[in-house]
């Protein structure tokens, strides 16, 4: 590898990391489609690489939250029961597709640009209309562990097959279905990522799809960029950049299902 290349994935995971840090946008939805329309790693390594990464940059906030004592436990375990098998499934998807030899890159890119169009989108509209509701008590009926589990395994697939979605996506079926405090909401959903993307990664590693280089460098920059994310996001108007992001994953969204589904006929 040069050292413009090597140059280029710390500088990659410096700007994810500032712009998660001082926006709060997932990591996995900025960085993937950067490692694979930007850098033009293979689709399924980036996957594997980005799961990797995100669990990494998520150790340090999560146990923030967890000393702060923002953490609803038994959301998480009811979240982890149906987000576990959920990624098992993703993953053995993944892995069945890439055997069958019929065109994972290709299903991925179109996956992974639909996701970058519809959750930003989704995100605008469900993040600050659900921020302003009073926080409902959960109750502890089985029905509640059900829908818990439910949106927990919907997550676990989505992980599992583009490694985006631990995060932004869970947050926002809580915020929909289900009310809690934003600081417990947000530690709950961290925690829970953490450990969806650790066993993720656990299993993207042992099938062979994760560029360990590619991470090293990623996270040389991405750990020392989001500690200058938050430092900064005082000083920046956080709002209108987050705006300009969405609007750029949107417009990477459409790029890449324009590119699947031009080259991939």
């Amino acid at each position: 590898m040069t050292p413009g290349a090597i140059v280029t994935r710390i500088l990659t995971g410096l700007i994810v990391g500032i712009l998660v840090g001082s926006t709060g946008v997932g990591g996995g939805i900025l960085l993937l489609p950067i490692l694979t329309s930007v850098l033009g790693i293979a689709p399924i390594v980036a996957v594997g690489s980005d799961a990797v990464v995100n669990c990494v940059t998520k150790i340090g906030a999560g146990l923030v939250y967890w000393r702060r004592g923002n953490v609803n436990w038994r959301l998480v375990v009811a979240l982890i029961l149906g987000s576990v098998p959920g990624a098992f499934l993703g993953v053995m998807f993944l892995t069945l597709l890439r055997a069958s030899r019929s065109g994972v890159g290709n299903f991925l890119n179109i996956a992974i640009a639909f996701l970058l169009i519809i959750i930003p989108l989704a995100s605008m509209y469900v993040l600050p209309s659900s921020s302003t509701r009073p926080a409902v008590a959960a109750g502890r009926s089985n029905k509640y562990d059900y829908g818990i589990a439910l949106i927990g395994f919907c997550v676990g697939v989505l992980v599992g097959i583009t490694s985006i979605g631990s995060g932004t996506v869970t947050l926002m079926l809580l915020l929909v279905f289900y009310g809690y405090s934003p600081a417990v909401l947000v530690g709950t959903d961290l925690v829970h990522a953490l450990l969806l993307t650790g066993i993720t990664a656990l299993l993207q590693m042992r099938l062979g799809n994760v560029d360990y280089s590619l991470v090293g460098y990623i996270l040389m920059g991405s750990i020392p960029g989001g500690l200058l994310g938050a430092y900064i996001a005082n000083r920046i108007v956080w709002a209108r950049l987050r705006q300009v992001l969405i609007v750029a994953l949107i417009a990477f969204g459409v790029r890449m299902l324009w590119e699947g589904s031009v080259y991939g006929k």
